[in-house]
Parts: C-alpha cells; sequence; structure tokens
C-alpha cells in the first residue's frame, strides 16, 4: 500500500485537488440557487411545501442512473460531473433554507419593514443572516453527501479521487486494484472530514453566538 501511495503521490494530490474543487464550486452554486428559490417559496406554503417534495423526491434518485442519462445531452468530462453533484448539492440546502426563512419571528421582519427597509434589504440584512445557521448545516449536509456522489462523476470522466475507485474496481483481482481502491476511498472520507471543519470554521466567523444551533 506504501509503495503505491508513494509511487503515484503526484497523481493523488491532483486528484485530491480536483475533487476538492469540484464540490466546494458546486456546493457554492448550489447554495445561491437554493437560497434563491427559497426566498421566493418560503412566504408561500403550497410553493413551499412543493419545493421540500421535490427535494425529497430528488434524493431518491440513484446518483449513478442521473450520470448515466447526462451522458447523451452533455457527452463525457467536466459537464455532466458538475450538473450531478450541484443537482445534489441543491436539495439539503433547499430544505433548509426554506425551514430557516419560514421560521423567522415575524414581528422581527416587520420591525424591520417598520422602520422603512425595502422587502430586499430586509431579507440580506434580517432574514437571510437570522436563517444562516440552519443554511449552513444544510450545507454541511450537503458537502459530506456530494463528495461521494462526485466521486461517482468518474463514471463519465469527470475529475477527482473517483478515477482510482473505478479504475481499481474494473481491475479487481489484478495488481494493484485493492490498493487504487482503498486509496479513492480513504481520500473521499478524508476530504469530507476537512471540508466539514473548514465549514464548521465558516459557521464560527459568521454566526453570531446568540444565533448559533
Amino acid at each position: 500500500m506504501w509503495d503505491f501511495l508513494s509511487s503515484r503521490y503526484d497523481q493523488i494530490l491532483v486528484a485530491s485537488l480536483q475533487h476538492v474543487s469540484l464540490v466546494v464550486q458546486c456546493l457554492v452554486l448550489a447554495s445561491i440557487l437554493a437560497v434563491g428559490i427559497a426566498a421566493l417559496v418560503f412566504r408561500n406554503r403550497t410553493l413551499s411545501s412543493i419545493a421540500n417534495s421535490v427535494s425529497a423526491i430528488g434524493l431518491t434518485i440513484p446518483a449513478f442512473a442521473l450520470v448515466g442519462l447526462l451522458i447523451a445531452p452533455l457527452g463525457f468530462g467536466v459537464a455532466p460531473a458538475v450538473a450531478v453533484v450541484t443537482f445534489f448539492a441543491v436539495l439539503p440546502i433547499l430544505r433548509n433554507a426554506i425551514v430557516g426563512l419560514a421560521g423567522i419571528d415575524k414581528t422581527i421582519v416587520e420591525s424591520a419593514r417598520g422602520v422603512g427597509m425595502s422587502r430586499m434589504r430586509t431579507f440580506l440584512t434580517v432574514e437571510l443572516p437570522l436563517a444562516w445557521p440552519i443554511i449552513l448545516a444544510g450545507v454541511r449536509v450537503s458537502a459530506q453527501m456530494v463528495m461521494g456522489i462526485a466521486a461517482v462523476a468518474a463514471y463519465v470522466l469527470g475529475p477527482g479521487l473517483g478515477g482510482f475507485i473505478f479504475s481499481g474496481l474494473a481491475r479487481l483481482g489484478g495488481a494493484n486494484s485493492t490498493e487504487s481502491v482503498i486509496t479513492g476511498v480513504a481520500g473521499v472520507v478524508v476530504l469530507a472530514l476537512i471540508l466539514d471543519l473548514v465549514l464548521v470554521g465558516i459557521g464560527r466567523l459568521t454566526i453570531p453566538k446568540g444565533i448559533r444551533v
């Protein structure tokens, strides 16, 4: 195992950086999309229910199947990987964003509106900061989930550590096949733990002590 790691150190490092980059960029995009959708629907019970239902149903879709379906319209490479990871990343964040925004005390919002704040300013300076702890909790859940899903993207030649997993499985029983799979799986787990610690740090920097959950 040590010989395998030492002989492929540069390759593993590059794949790890690609994996993290894919996940982080998709998380940022997913957070923007999820908060935007939540902002449009959280005041309407029917629309919120529909969004939550879509989120729940979306999580039941097998990632491998979705990756396969996207080969026809998007081909191989980065595009289908980004589409799949972003899709799954949106779902937990959207659910938490709706819960967080809908749970804000209406008197706080009315007070902000009463002092002359516009709806947009109220959302950005009052509602979003108050909902942020719950939204960030959704981001953390999403990060852990899509770190593994990003590995599946190797099926369509996407970047990341999934290449080691699929390569090892394709050669199962051959030389270094087990080492390749273990390297990919262990790398994904380690990166997931590191990213979660980073998100915890972001939470401590961006969430006032009084509203931390």
